[in-house]
């Protein structure tokens, strides 16, 4: 069974860069055709995609993020990390990481349990 799990701190202050990383357990996160994303839930709001890093490497990024936004990955750990730049109250959030198959839609099989990230000085 695959599982997710985020880790990252709890409060960052504005204008710095938040890292999160989502350890997975259970399946490669090479495994072949998976996307692994970055999702937030912010107060009040819908869900947000951010990005995604597919099992080949390649990356992808929601318009309005990808400016500040940064996905990466260490295989050996089985990891993969968000990175968000310049950092806002705005972005004071629960973020997620999940796994789908196909961007061709929103339906994702795994998901970690979310993390809450308040931004405040």
């Amino acid at each position: 069974q695959v599982q997710l799990q985020e880790s990252g701190p709890g409060l960052v202050k504005p204008s710095q860069t938040l890292s999160l990383t989502c350890t997975v357990s259970g399946g490669a996160i090479t495994a072949d055709g998976y996307y692994w994303d970055w999702i937030r839930r912010a107060p009040g709001k819908g869900m947000e995609w951010m990005g995604a890093i597919h099992y080949s490497g390649v990356t992808y990024y929601s318009p309005s993020l990808k400016s500040r936004a940064s996905i990466s990955r260490e295989t050996s750990k089985n990891q993969f990390t968000l990175q968000l730049s310049s950092v806002a109250p705005e972005d004071t959030a629960v973020y997620y990481c999940a796994r789908r198959a196909t961007l061709a839609d929103n339906f994702h099989d795994h998901w970690g349990q979310g993390t809450q990230v308040t931004v405040s000085s």
